[in-house]
């Protein structure tokens, strides 16, 4: 049915869609555009340096073709793996509800037997990180996740609930050693946190070009396929193949702190897990980090549920809603955000330099610069006292992002205007875009080596809790509460990090964990 078939309403809700995700890419481009003008300016003033900052100046670029060549590796295979988790996405439900026709509280069953797995797995997936390598666990990732895929494609509810335990499992891993591997990686490397920061927000923008590709990608598959569901899962699995492939010829194996003896006495890591929980408890600061996580990735997982009723009940045809431009819509928004927060970081990377140019101009320039055996040693993103002004940022970004979403989640309910509700649905996405490397930063400053996977995958657990309670008590019945707690929920965690993190910022540097398996804290 082409477009001049359908009802004058039906066309003037494709209209208005189409027309609001054309000015997003539009924007889009933009900001793109001008990332790239400042990216270059940075370069031409690197090239115009003076000759008596020559030295200096050599050692930068050595540090930014190190952070380009990581940079690289991850994206590659973070665009791969997200890529195979967001074809899933789209027909997940469709695939339970109407192709195998389970009832709808069968679908919930299964919905929640992933999420307690996820929780579940959580904390010993860090602990398997840290002990056993974080580039062979995601190795496993890929062969987890592509079993999950074949699962699928049987009509059985029993296998099909393994393969849910599978998945959970495999989003744990997928959400945690990933980006432990990418910030041991950078930690060794030397790099400094504004190259990180980078990374992640490159990471963010490249996880929604790949979102909006693997929509469109699963919704021809199942064309093709004659109406099959199973056909993106399939495609899934034959990418996380190629991942696996590129994973093991372009990763080096980096690991926390472990000792073998230690892994022989406490077969399931109690202790471990135990000295994790102890860690948290004696700064004040990862708490604020789990209770965000948790506010905001809930929040996040609960919204896939509910935006498509959301909009279909304020809308004039709520059973024609072009979704498909709508999710790409919700794509294009978290790379903005992605691309807002990158913005950001460059231009307070630029005045940090500028800063410090000045101070270097008063001191004296013969005096004998450090060999490259002692600054390698320094590892910028495991101290925030080395750069107060990054953490300040980054958790003043977090807080921030943290009331704006609250905003768009409370705003969302007391409109009733469909159109209003998807601008709101937007700017909540635009928050996701930048979440992910504000927090991932935070992490990455606050958290040492050591245990960063094992920390990373014990603040999932309350995550997952939150997420499945929701679930249980009929979070489609009551969406509007639902939405209501998550917003005041998000306003606490906003209040929270200003109140903790900023202010606290400086007065602590983040918790070492000796190869003793003690911790102890530094410049309390």
């Amino acid at each position: 049915m082409s477009l001049e078939d359908l009802p004058r309403a039906e066309r003037m809700a494709f209209g208005y869609y189409e027309q609001m995700l054309a000015l997003l890419l539009f924007i889009c481009c933009l900001a793109l555009f001008t990332d790239r003008l400042v990216a270059q300016r940075k370069n031409r003033h690197v090239m115009n340096a003076s000759t008596s900052d020559m030295v200096s100046e050599s050692r930068k670029s050595g540090v930014s073709s190190i952070s380009a060549v990581l940079m690289k590796k991850y994206l590659v295979v973070y665009a791969i793996v997200m890529g195979a988790d967001w074809l899933q996405g789209p027909y997940l439900f469709s695939l339970y509800r109407e192709q195998y026709r389970f009832e709808e509280r069968v679908v919930a069953l299964l919905f929640v037997t992933g999420f307690v797995s996820a929780g579940v797995f959580a904390p010993l997936v860090g602990v398997l990180a840290d002990q056993h390598g974080r580039r062979q666990l995601c190795l496993v990732f890929c062969i987890t996740y592509t079993t999950t895929c074949a699962l699928m494609t049987i009509h059985s509810l029993p296998v099909l609930l393994f393969g849910r335990l599978l998945g959970g499992a495999s989003t744990s891993i997928l959400f945690s050693a990933f980006e432990s591997w990418l910030i041991s990686a950078s930690n060794s490397a030397s790099l400094p946190v504004s190259d990180l920061s980078t990374i992640m927000g490159r990471a963010t923008l490249v996880n929604g070009f790949v979102a909006a590709t693997a929509g469109v990608v699963s919704n021809q598959l199942v064309e093709v396929t004659g109406g099959n569901f199973v056909s993106p899962f399939m495609a899934s699995g034959m990418l996380l193949m190629v991942g696996w492939v590129v994973i093991r010829a372009t990763w080096a194996e980096n690991y926390g702190t472990v000792r073998a003896s230690t892994t022989k006495r406490d077969l399931f890591q109690v202790k471990r897990l135990g000295l994790a929980w102890k860690i948290v408890r004696k700064d004040v600061r990862l708490v604020v980090l789990g209770w965000t996580q948790t506010c905001f990735e809930g929040s996040m997982y609960l919204f896939v549920f509910l935006w498509v009723p959301l909009l279909q009940e304020s809308s004039e045809i709520p059973g024609n809603l072009p979704l498909g431009l709508i999710f790409s819509s919700f794509m294009v928004s978290m790379m903005l955000g992605s691309l807002f927060y990158t913005l950001i970081i460059s231009g307070a990377s630029d005045r940090t330099e500028e800063g410090s140019s000045k101070q270097s101009q008063g001191k004296d320039r013969h005096s004998p610069t450090p060999p490259p055996s002692e600054t390698s040693k320094i590892k910028p993103s495991a101290s925030p006292q080395k750069h107060p002004s990054s953490l300040r940022l980054h958790a003043k970004l977090s807080s921030i992002i943290c009331l704006a979403s609250a905003l768009a989640l409370s705003s969302s309910i007391l409109s009733h205007s469909s159109h209003f509700r998807f601008l709101s649905f937007c700017l909540f996405e635009a928050c996701v875009g930048m979440y992910y490397p504000v927090q991932g930063t935070l992490r990455g400053m606050l958290i040492a080596n050591e245990h960063r996977a094992t920390l990373s995958s014990l603040f999932r657990v309350p995550l997952n809790v939150f997420v499945v309670v929701s679930l249980l008590t009929g979070v489609s019945a009551a969406r509007h509460t639902v939405l209501s707690v998550c917003a005041i929920l998000l306003l606490c965690s906003s209040v929270v990090t200003a109140s903790v993190i900023v202010e606290q910022t400086g007065e602590r540097s983040p918790l070492v964990i000796s190869d003793s398996g003690s911790s102890s804290e530094n410049l309390r």
